[in-house]
């Protein structure tokens, strides 16, 4: 599709060092989502704790959202081609839905086998149980942290909604804990007050759930970003030498960047190439700036007052 300028190739690096990092992050994610399944769910059978088996399936959710996240972020990182010439930002996107569904149906899921085990009769959980419970809370919620970190420092929806799967890993589990605690203080007859915990826990995955989809439906959706955002967008162009006011400033974001339409207004009095020029100047600054401006179309228009 031709070379690229210096700054669309910076752009391109960042992207790609973005979603490289995202990558490393979700892998390490992947393989301590994979030893913490399978111990919770061997603990939950040898220890009659049911509430850690369901604990450990919802790891083995973290370990598919995961793989998700991976894939979305090697597509985002794709370069354009005649085909998407907007490049694949947007599977980071919906990646961040896909992930942000899964916590939906994971809470789903648990609340549902929460209520049989309620219903059902059941062993009294072993002690040893807390243990591991206290280890997988501990583990999850450093992974939590270092996902959260990680997508701030990318911008990016997809790694953010897989490390509230950890956050939502490790509620359960903390609920898992309490509900056991009071069954072995309680007594016979507090059995299932574990699976009571869960059941509570699903309530806030849920919450989480509704809340980064909204996240990733309003990058769909094309909606604007924070007003903070156009403000430096504005600032930048308008301190670019020609440029007299900025008219129409509109930003969506795509994966780890943005694309910007602007309309700015010079001289009219000025010649056509001079107009282009100073446009090319808008968006090399644009583009050029820590804001992840991926593109920038600007639209020249004479300013009304040709003596300002």
């Amino acid at each position: 599709m031709g070379s690229q300028s210096p700054v669309r190739k910076l752009n391109r690096a960042r992207v790609i060092e973005s979603a490289a990092r995202g990558a490393r992050a979700t892998v390490m994610a992947i393989i301590v989502s994979a030893a913490l399944a399978a111990i919770k769910i061997i603990a939950g059978i040898t220890g009659y704790a049911y509430a850690l088996i369901a604990d450990g399936v919802e790891s083995m959710l973290d370990i598919m959202s995961a793989l998700v996240v991976l894939g979305s972020l090697r597509l985002a990182a794709s370069p354009p081609n005649e085909r998407y010439p907007y490049g694949y930002g947007r599977a980071e996107t919906l990646g961040a839905f896909v992930v942000a569904t899964g916590l939906l149906v994971a809470a789903i899921g648990i609340a549902i086998q929460s209520v049989r085990e309620i219903l059902t009769p059941h062993h009294m959980p072993a002690r040893w149980t807390l243990i591991v419970l206290f280890l997988v809370i501990v583990t999850k919620e450093v992974l939590f942290r270092y996902l959260s970190r990680t997508a701030a420092r990318i911008e990016s929806r997809s790694v953010g909604a897989d490390a509230w799967h950890h956050r939502s890993d490790a509620l359960t589990s903390a609920a898992a804990f309490i509900g056991i605690s009071i069954a072995l203080v309680g007594g016979p007859g507090y059995e299932a007050a574990d699976d009571w915990a869960a059941l509570f826990a699903c309530g806030i995955i849920a919450f989480n759930g509704f809340r980064l989809m909204r996240g990733a439906l309003r990058d769909v959706m094309d909606a604007a970003p924070p007003p903070a955002f156009e403000d430096q967008v504005r600032e930048i162009a308008a301190a670019v030498a020609g440029v007299e006011h900025v008219d129409k400033c509109l930003a969506r974001r795509s994966g780890f960047g943005y694309f910007v339409d602007m309309h700015i207004e010079v001289d009219g009095r000025v010649p056509v190439r001079d107009g282009h020029e100073i446009a090319h100047r808008v968006k090399d600054a644009l583009t050029g700036s820590d804001l992840r401006i991926l593109d920038a179309s600007i639209h020249v228009e004479p300013h009304p007052n040709p003596y300002k």
